[in-house]
């Protein structure tokens, strides 16, 4: 399934953002601001399931998630797949290809998504007329580093259930700093999502998650995960609760 822009679909002026208003995102200055309006040429709107890039294909588009959830991975010649990390609303769509000349991953949307499109040939302007910008795309690119870092040390060293636990606890602190998880709104993936993600069998990852559930740790519903205590995840995981309070999107 390939994403697709439905007609009628309005496009919300940088200048009226609603990441912009949110304390976790760091905001622009006037000049700053100005780049990135028109360095933006519209947006997609994807359907939960879509596939927003494919491996080894090339993009003329950078994108930056302005809603909705989506995942990076990779897949074995034999179908099998590894979940790399989850994108939410500020994240960066693309670079790699950018940068690579071709994707060396996937991304699908997990759940409706839309996203702010940039044109990939402009991006050199920003380096050479933004430092502050260009600075801002280079943390990302650490950050996302070292996002992965951790990843590989849960899957590599952590018992599946502080793998389980680790995960839960990292996508609801950052889902939860960038509005997606209100009163009552679950994670919304898949056990298949979560096995995939942690390297595990799916009838390990379920008999991972009751023990979590019998400690009262999260609760598994049909459209998701609730997360019930986030510090009792990352205490079982022995995992620091992420501190920074600003971080910049473009």
């Amino acid at each position: 399934m390939s994403p697709k822009k439905p007609s009628g679909v309005s496009t919300t002026p940088c200048e009226e953002c609603p990441l912009r208003d949110m304390p976790h995102f760091r905001d622009f200055t006037p000049p700053e601001l100005d780049f990135v309006s028109h360095f933006k040429t519209g947006e997609l709107a994807v359907e939960s399931g879509a596939l927003i890039l494919m491996e080894g294909s090339h993009s003329a588009h950078l994108f930056t998630v302005l809603e909705g959830w989506g995942f990076r991975y990779k897949t074995l010649e034999d179908g099998r797949r590894q979940i790399l990390n989850y994108l939410m609303p500020g994240d960066l769509v693309g670079l790699q290809g950018t940068v690579m000349g071709e994707m060396q991953h996937s991304v699908e949307a997990l759940s409706p998504v839309t996203l702010c499109v940039f044109e990939r040939g402009r991006l050199h302007s920003l380096f050479t007329d933004h430092p502050s910008l260009a600075f801002d795309l280079t943390w990302i690119a650490a950050s996302e580093e070292r996002m992965l870092d951790s990843h590989l040390l849960s899957v590599g060293r952590r018992t599946a259930i502080e793998r389980a636990a680790y995960l839960l606890a990292f996508l609801h602190q950052r889902a939860t700093r960038v509005g997606l998880l209100q009163k009552g709104v679950p994670i919304p993936v898949t056990q298949q999502h979560v096995a995939d993600t942690l390297g595990l069998s799916i009838v390990h990852t379920n008999k991972t998650l009751k023990k979590l559930a019998e400690r009262n740790f999260i609760r598994w519903i049909d459209k998701g995960c609730l997360v019930l205590d986030q510090e009792g995840l990352a205490n079982l995981a022995r995992w620091d609760l992420d501190s920074r309070s600003k971080r910049p999107f473009i």
